[in-house]
């Protein structure tokens, strides 16, 4: 396992983190009903990757990843808590409420987590944390009271993480990213302020995704050749930690495809978007192109349910906007050069099939 540094926080994460989300039990609505780990088995699950160098652990606080926290609480006090390092967070975006989810989190765990982000932050909330009173004021106190080491912002908007990485009170980012949904760790790497911050990236597989398209090692060799400190990956086997961290030891890398080589391996199976969710696309009517263009990927990679789930939350009434839009800023702004309106419409088709 290799380590790099977390930002300017002087800790030393290995490249793989442990993300909890496969060791949990519970009802979780928006998560598949596979993951079912007891206690026993997820300790032992996080005990091997321990051995294999992890010393990064990503969780939220219950019941948002079911009993994780929990779970990773005692099994930091087993191996004896100096020896990992604690990343956790919660969904909410007052001060007030995110001060009480970090006391919950703290005896959820039984100790102090070593991160601590506002989760998923929006741009209908983004003023919210960012502001007095807010989210991160509250993390910045109780990194001031010693019930955190260090303050984060995690979020899927390039914007928002720019602003985190502005903001003197955050010391870490979590973003997304993979071979497909390169766009922003591309904006990330031009830009220096984000060498400041402690970065970790999610969603290396695309919710599982694409390692049925390319090797585990592509996609994360692919992660980590961006300036991060560490690839958060979903682990609930023995298996997937061989795939996952194992590969990091080895001498030979992979080669790494290019935009137009990952969109080429798709066309194999369907007519993909030249799509790399690079968030240049503003849309006058607050339509999220970017999200609704993975929706599209993401049916026909396979999530088909859940995509169609998704894009009924609005794509009607955006393709209609896109087809009333006289101006078009949106492909103006993209480099790619997708004629959004037609691509939008081909999108909205999925629903009435």
């Amino acid at each position: 396992m290799n380590y790099r540094m977390l930002g300017s926080t002087g800790l030393l994460v290995s490249e793989i983190g442990f993300g909890t989300i496969p060791i949990l039990q519970g009802n979780i609505p928006v998560l598949p009903d596979y993951f079912n780990l007891d206690e026993k088995e997820a300790l032992a699950v996080m005990n091997y990757a321990y051995k294999q160098g992890c010393n990064l652990y990503d969780t939220a606080i219950v019941p948002e990843y079911g009993d994780a926290e929990i779970k990773l609480g005692k099994f930091a006090a087993s191996i004896g808590r100096k020896h990992i390092i604690i990343s956790d967070k919660a969904r909410f975006f007052s001060g007030s409420e995110m001060y009480q989810a970090v006391e919950t989190s703290c005896e959820n765990l039984g100790t102090i987590p070593d991160l601590y982000f506002v989760h998923q932050v929006d741009a209908d909330h983004e003023n919210e944390v960012f502001g007095q009173g807010g989210a991160l004021d509250a993390l910045t106190e109780l990194k001031a009271e010693g019930k955190i080491r260090y303050a984060g912002i995690a979020t899927h908007y390039y914007d928002i993480l720019l602003r985190g990485a502005q903001d003197d009170r955050v010391d870490v980012l979590q973003g997304s990213g993979n071979l497909l949904e390169r766009g922003m760790l591309d904006r990330l790497r031009e830009e220096p302020l984000f060498r400041k911050k402690g970065f970790l990236v999610n969603k290396i597989y695309a919710a599982g995704l694409l390692p049925a398209k390319f090797s585990v090692q592509t996609l994360i060799d692919f992660v980590l050749s961006y300036p991060i400190s560490s690839a958060l990956i979903g682990l609930g086997t023995m298996e997937q930690i061989d795939a996952a961290i194992n590969k990091t030891i080895s001498s030979q890398e992979s080669k790494i495809p290019s935009f137009s080589e990952v969109l080429a391996v798709l066309e194999k199976e369907y007519v993909p978007i030249p799509c790399d969710r690079c968030q240049r696309c503003v849309c006058p009517y607050g339509t999220e192109i970017h999200t609704l263009f993975r929706q599209y990927h993401y049916f026909h990679l396979g999530k088909d349910y859940w995509a169609l789930k998704k894009l009924a939350l609005g794509i009607t009434e955006s393709a209609k906007h896109c087809r009333e839009c006289i101006t078009m800023p949106c492909m103006d702004a993209c480099p790619q050069k997708i004629r959004i309106p037609q691509k939008m419409q081909e999108v909205e088709q999925l629903t009435l099939l």
